[in-house]
């Protein structure tokens, strides 16, 4: 399986702007720029991308990881912080999850454990493990 975005960019990197599509296009034409990137500016960035993507893809390997251990999940929330350390040349040093789930009938000893099978095992944080990727998981 295979899923695509693309990415346009005019202009310098100060100055320029772009835009971001993608094949569901639930992104079309989404704007991008060295503002929204490092300031305050209109539109997406790589990095809110990327914690977006790890939160979704997260939240589904918690749900699947409940599911198969005889789980119903009520409610999944995760919320993904991604740090850009602009020291030197600018590097994602850590992507810090922070979920809130309802889960009927789960203690929190197997709670933790899947949460964290979960973090490991999930797609995205696979990709990213150049990244320290920390989890607060909590049982509401």
């Amino acid at each position: 399986m295979d899923r695509y975005a693309s990415a346009v960019w005019h202009g310098t990197l100060k100055e320029g702007k772009g835009s971001i599509t993608t094949q569901s296009t639930t992104l079309k034409d989404t704007q991008y720029s060295f503002a929204a990137r490092f300031a305050d500016g209109v539109g997406t960035n790589p990095e809110e991308l990327i914690a977006a993507a790890h939160a979704g893809c997260y939240t589904m390997a918690l749900s699947a990881q409940l599911t198969e251990a005889g789980f119903n999940p009520e409610t999944i929330e995760t919320r993904a912080t991604v740090t850009l350390d602009l020291h030197g040349a600018p590097t994602i040093t850590k992507i810090h999850l922070v979920n809130t789930s309802k889960i009927p009938g789960i203690d929190k000893a197997k709670f933790d454990e899947l949460a964290h099978k979960a973090k490991e095992g999930c797609p995205v944080s696979k990709v990213l493990k150049a990244a320290e990727i920390t989890l607060d998981a909590t049982l509401a």
